[in-house]
């Protein structure tokens, strides 16, 4: 059964279209990518699943619940959660004070330092720095403050947009790894992300999104190897 089912979605910016009609499915379990180039509207997608952003057409169905018109905040409490392009993590704020913030969902103190301690198990380098302001912190502790914040609400569904962005080849390996550990303890993971070979290396499934539409999907194997997908997106 599909976790999440997105159906014909449209959206637009003004009188420009920006999302033409395009479904796609993640199903319980998988790591499902999707891939495009700058401008594609990868983005875009994203924060109209999540509700940020509105829906002209279309409908998003989450465990089988209809969230189209569901509010932000109501779908994380469903556990749906994101992790933003460009991370957006609470720069004047520590590194404590931002997981807090993402286990705003949480009542119970007892769980919540559960999680807490969980978190910083996972990410060694939160736990040091969890006093320190969070725009202090270097690029890649930063993505894994945003993803730490996001556990914090204990996502069935984690939406990755553009993790490696910006950061060293050294980083963007060690992002992937813990992509792949997140998904190896249970996460379902909706990933997107323009380091294509990254993407489809570690993807169940995956999608090509091209200006707005999909054009291709399959296997991250099948995408892989895909002379259109190696012409447009590998490097040969």
């Amino acid at each position: 059964m599909a976790m999440l089912e997105v159906n014909n979605l449209e959206v637009y910016y003004g009188v420009i279209c920006a999302l033409k009609g395009i479904s796609f499915e993640v199903n319980e379990g998988e790591i499902v990518s999707l891939i495009g180039a700058n401008g594609a509207g990868k983005t875009t997608m994203m924060q109209s699943v999540v509700g940020l952003i509105p829906k002209k057409h279309g409908t998003v169905r989450f465990n089988g619940q209809d969230i189209t018109k569901c509010p932000c905040h109501k779908i994380v409490q469903l556990g749906m959660t994101q992790v933003p392009e460009g991370r957006r993590i609470f720069q004047e704020l520590t590194v404590y004070e931002n997981l807090l913030m993402g286990a705003y969902t949480t009542k119970d103190q007892q769980v919540f330092k559960s999680d807490l301690e969980a978190i910083f198990d996972r990410f060694p380098r939160l736990a040091e720095r969890s006093k320190q302001i969070a725009g202090t912190l270097s690029g890649g502790e930063q993505q894994m403050l945003a993803m730490g914040r996001a556990l914090m609400s204990k996502p069935k569904l984690l939406m990755l947009d553009e993790p490696s962005m910006g950061l060293a080849p050294i980083l963007v390996d060690q992002i992937f790894e813990l992509i792949k550990e997140l998904h190896a303890a249970g996460t379902t993971i909706l990933l997107v992300e323009q380091n294509a070979s990254k993407a489809l290396e570690i993807a169940d499934r995956a999608y090509v999104l091209e200006t707005g539409s999909i054009i291709l999907s399959g296997t991250g194997k099948e995408l892989s190897q895909s002379d259109e997908v190696r012409k447009a997106y590998l490097g040969g």
